[in-house]
């Protein structure tokens, strides 16, 4: 069982599995769905503050802080216990456009040209780590939610707003992917 748990799993495999929650989590109660809202818990649960995002009964949805504790923990164990330094296998196709953006280190998961320690204090680093993370908390607090709460959840309970967020996650995606990373790299 173990070796089965240690090697890779295809991905309709995992599809499966997440689209599994869904219906679990609508037989539960239909409860909400997402990654970002327990940060919105950890918040109302530790800041006392009379701030009107973080006034609501926040034990509702302690689940949620303990799904995202056992990704935390799941994710420790795989990578400690399970094989998780194996070498990244990435296409040659993907090698050949990345490289032509100049990174060379394809190691590990995260280009280390990019994400290594070495970046945190450049203009690319600020870019990528300081600018995008503020962008990626504007966006998931404008759209009121991140990308597997508004495209599994929201989508799998037929929701307008997540159909639009949705939309704009992938033509976000696709528009930083084809036009501002290369920009990004051209100029940095």
């Amino acid at each position: 069982m173990l070796e089965i748990i240690k090697q890779p799993w295809s991905w309709y495999v995992a599809g499966i599995l997440i689209g599994l929650t869904v219906p679990a989590l609508l037989l539960l109660g239909n409860k909400p769905f997402g990654i970002s809202s327990s940060l919105k818990h950890m918040c109302a649960a530790c800041m006392p503050a009379k701030i009107p995002l973080f006034q609501y009964n926040w034990k509702h949805e302690a689940w949620n802080l303990f799904f995202v504790a056992g990704i935390l923990i799941g994710g420790f164990v795989a990578g400690q216990f399970l094989g998780g330094n194996q070498p990244v296998h990435i296409a040659e196709r993907t090698k050949e456009q990345l490289q032509a953006l100049g990174l060379t280190d394809f190691s590990t998961l995260l280009p280390l040209d990019v994400f290594g320690t070495s970046q945190i204090f450049t203009v690319r680093g600020l870019i990528f780590l300081v600018f995008g993370g503020l962008m990626v908390g504007f966006g998931t607090r404008y759209a009121d939610g991140c990308t597997s709460g508004h495209s599994i959840m929201g989508l799998s309970n037929l929701q307008w707003p997540s159909l639009v967020a949705t939309i704009c996650f992938m033509v976000g995606g696709f528009f930083s992917t084809w036009v501002l990373l290369p920009l990004i790299f051209q100029l940095f």
